[in-house]
């Protein structure tokens, strides 16, 4: 199997992935576009036929669903130590 064939069953698990999750799920997706890979780490908040919406940290980020190369599930963060 070629580093294009498992890129594409990557995408694919992806896609699949982010169509099926609920929204409130934690994901990460990786994203590939003019600036390079980027990574949104959150819940998914809002899915489009072309998008979806994840709460970062940050705030929220769009990410197109045609530069999506990679997406999972993952856990809650772990709680915040004291200071």
């Amino acid at each position: 199997m070629g580093t294009d064939e498992q890129a594409g069953i990557a995408r694919a698990l992806a896609l699949g992935l982010l169509r099926d999750a609920e929204l409130g799920e934690r994901v990460v997706v990786r994203a590939h576009d003019a600036g390079g890979a980027r990574d949104a780490l959150g819940d998914l908040v809002a899915r489009t036929p072309d998008s979806v919406t994840v709460d970062t940290r940050r705030g929220l980020v769009e990410v197109a669903l045609e530069d999506v190369v990679a997406a999972k599930r993952v856990p809650p963060p772990p709680p915040r130590r004291p200071r």
